[in-house]
């Protein structure tokens, strides 16, 4: 008898110690988150204080342009008053104003979208912070009850220590993403842009010396305007295609897939097995997302030759096979070692696994990689 209390005071302080120490680990991520919130409320502050100066620095280019502007229509005008050389001097100011306050206003559109971008995260942060402070007492409490089953409890905790790192990676993620379209149209949209403003008021003066030349600048801006719709057509596809709201899964794959060949030229082989169907929202989103990310990674890192996707239709699941002939790498070590290359693969798993799916990784050096995904859906 002795013997059976002995071994459950055992039992029970092991599973007090095990608590203890899920209760220090939620202490620690609500500290760590709050360290978090202040470092990004401190960012935050003084990115805002840069969007207050640009702002004045904008406006303040602002009317300098305008002056500038006004310089270059007097001197035109007047071409007995003034000299070849101020009608130049006064071109090229106000053709520098005009590129200076195309760029300020580049840097202020980013600011702002980062400035909102980190008010988001503060708030989702803020969030965190009271849910882990609430989870920290309530941990407080369970330290003094053991009835109930206390394996339950230990499981519960190491799901809500799962739900919060998987938290802060899809915050990874979103900032990651945040950060290429916020490039993606400062590189690309934004400046052809900015190119398209000065060369249409360039058109305007020149309409007066020479239509030729003005001719041959209107096709340019044609030519222009076209890259840019283009460019901010592919931004677009690529946060959301529309294709796979109004269509479904299968017709935005093989829409991605001319699109991914026509640009890269590489062989894509898709096949698809089943009935093609609308899934929810969740599921198509994912799958779309993990072929999406795989022939990204392929065109960046694989050198392969031929690719092949088959997408197979069951009554309960959906699977996917991504397959490549490409450079193939060491998974272990390459999980092990990659910063932002690798997150991408994280990614790709906790999308499945939120969806009680699975997947799967297969890859060694020269001998390329294939990626299957299963993720089960209900009618």
């Amino acid at each position: 008898m002795i013997s059976d209390f002995s071994t459950l005071d055992s039992i029970i302080k092991e599973t007090l110690s095990a608590i203890e120490n899920g209760k220090r680990q939620v202490f620690e991520i609500a500290e760590n988150t709050r360290i978090e919130y202040v470092r990004l409320k401190k960012e935050f502050e003084e990115t805002r204080f840069e969007v207050e100066v640009l702002v004045a620095q904008v406006d303040e280019l602002s009317k300098e342009e305008k002056k500038a502007r006004r310089r270059l229509a007097e001197v035109s005008k007047n071409f007995n008053k003034y000299t070849e050389n101020d009608i130049k001097t006064a071109y090229e100011d106000a053709q520098e104003k005009q590129i200076q306050l195309a760029k300020l206003r580049g840097r202020e559109n980013l600011l702002r979208y980062k400035r909102d971008s980190m008010e988001q995260s503060l708030r989702r942060l803020e969030t965190m912070l009271v849910k882990a402070e609430n989870l920290a007492s309530q941990l407080s409490v369970v330290t003094n009850y053991l009835a109930g089953n206390l394996r339950d409890l230990s499981h519960k905790i190491g799901e809500i220590q799962q739900i919060q790192q998987l938290g802060v990676s899809i915050i990874k993620a979103q900032e990651e993403e945040r950060r290429r379209v916020a490039r993606d149209i400062h590189d690309g949209p934004a400046q052809l842009l900015a190119n398209i403003v000065m060369r249409s008021e360039f058109c305007l003066k020149m309409m007066e010396v020479d239509q030729t030349k003005v001719r041959d600048e209107l096709y340019a801006l044609q030519d222009m305007v076209r890259q840019s719709l283009q460019d901010v057509r592919k931004i677009i596809f690529d946060l959301r295609p529309m294709v796979l709201d109004d269509l479904g899964l299968v017709p935005a794959v093989k829409r991605y897939v001319e699109d991914f060949q026509s640009q890269y030229g590489l062989p894509v082989e898709l096949v698809i097995i089943g009935s093609p169907r609308r899934f929810s929202m969740a599921v198509e989103v994912a799958i779309f997302r993990v072929v999406q990310e795989c022939l990204s990674n392929i065109r960046k890192h694989a050198k392969a030759r031929q690719v092949m996707i088959k997408l197979e239709i069951l009554n309960n699941k959906i699977n996917a096979v991504v397959k490549d002939d490409g450079a193939g790498f060491n998974l272990q070590h390459f999980m092990n070692s990659a910063g932002k290359e690798g997150f991408g693969l994280i990614g790709m798993r906790e999308r499945v696994q939120i969806l009680n799916g699975e997947l799967i990784i297969h890859s060694s050096p020269g001998q390329g990689t294939t990626i299957s995904v299963s993720v089960p859906f209900g009618d």
